[in-house]
């Protein structure tokens, strides 16, 4: 029997088979990235954003794709980006 295989993004942002799911699920246009049971996230699969959806294993993975915490679900972690984004002149 063939073992399941999970689409995940990896850290050079291309997409890599894994027999492990994904623990953070993002948005591939708005490069943002959060908790797969996020209330924006599922609230918004009803109005396409399931097309857009892709998983990462991790939050390095994640960040180092170049994907932002959501502002929803990782608030801590949201905060901390804008702060070193504002320090950096990113935003």
């Amino acid at each position: 029997m063939t073992e399941k295989q999970f689409t995940l993004i990896g850290p050079d942002g291309q997409e890599v088979l894994s027999a492990v799911p994904g623990t953070l699920g993002g948005n591939r246009r708005r490069k943002i990235y959060g908790r797969l049971d996020c209330r924006s996230a599922v609230g918004s699969l009803p109005t396409g954003y399931a097309k857009h959806r892709v998983f990462f294993a991790d939050e390095a993975t994640a960040i180092a794709a170049g994907y932002r915490p959501c502002g929803t679900c990782m608030q801590a972690e949201y905060g901390t980006w804008v702060e070193e984004a504002m320090r950096s002149g990113r935003l």
